[in-house]
């Protein structure tokens, strides 16, 4: 028994205090706010200096658009339906109907759209970039590339932040027009209404100033994905199990930076 007493108490003797776990964490987050603003500094100087590789944009941009366009439909018509069948009942107390296809199609396209669709793309798209990168960086192609002064930068990361900042607006149009369809859907299940009249009742309260605004914060929004999914896969370890933590540690960044750099967005507009 007093061996048992000696063994934890020299567990509780060894383990680390509040403090020091705290100042473990500030270092840590300090030194990674170092790296990310020197790989933000980099990717910036290449491509004001160095050469873009065109068709590694393209191919970025086929592979980001292919691989959502089918969960971005499925997304966009449940999201329209769900709008409109939870906010009918509302309505109808009010007899208010006529107001539904508006209002619906200004939150698809004001809010909806743009974080739903960025956020899919984070998981999707961010991880894979993650992903794709860190298992270039544990079988050390990165580092040959490095060595033989081919700019990885510019022929790795550069293309797809590009990609991503170019397909996600356009993605989160497609949601919002997917979007708009489902919520159709949806006032057919109860009412009947004819395509024409719901897109007369939908556009006449949206007004141009609703789309911009969403559609710049969209840039945004793809800026963030392809920085952060890159910046994961670039600087990561030379375990195998480091590709999992990139892509992992890629989705959740990023979906955290998008809902503040939404918010920051929202306030703005609010300003206007």
């Amino acid at each position: 028994m007093p061996k048992q007493l000696r063994k934890a108490d020299d567990v509780s003797l060894n383990s680390p205090s509040l403090i020091t776990r705290i100042q473990e964490q500030s270092i840590s987050f300090f030194i990674d706010l170092a790296n990310a603003t020197q790989y933000l500094k980099t990717v910036f100087n290449n491509f004001f200096t160095k050469k873009f590789e065109f068709q590694e944009f393209l191919k970025q941009c086929y592979q980001i658009g292919n691989k959502s366009v089918g969960l971005i439909s499925i997304t966009g018509i449940i999201i329209g339906l769900v709008l409109t069948i939870q906010s009918r009942p509302p309505l109808v107390q009010f007899g208010a109907v006529a107001m539904l296809p508006g209002m619906v199609a200004i939150s698809i396209i004001r809010e909806m759209g743009p974080v739903i669709t960025a956020l899919i793309s984070a998981g999707k798209i961010g991880s894979s970039m993650g992903a794709e990168l860190g298992s270039m960086r544990v079988s050390e192609q990165i580092d040959a590339m490095e060595v033989s002064n081919t700019h990885p930068i510019n022929f790795l990361v550069i293309p797809r932040v590009l990609a991503a900042t170019v397909m996600i607006p356009l993605l989160t149009l497609y949601a919002d027009a997917i979007g708009i369809f489902g919520s159709w859907l949806g006032i057919n299940i109860k009412d009947d209404m004819s395509f024409q009249l719901f897109l007369t009742q939908a556009f006449i309260n949206v007004d141009f100033l609703d789309i911009i605004p969403a559609v710049i914060k969209s840039f945004f929004f793809g800026a963030v994905i392809g920085l952060v999914g890159c910046y994961k896969g670039y600087n990561a370890g030379r375990g195998t199990e480091s590709v999992g933590i990139a892509a992992n540690s890629a989705v959740v960044t990023a979906s955290l930076l998008l809902i503040i750099v939404d918010l920051i967005a929202v306030q703005i507009t609010d300003l206007l």
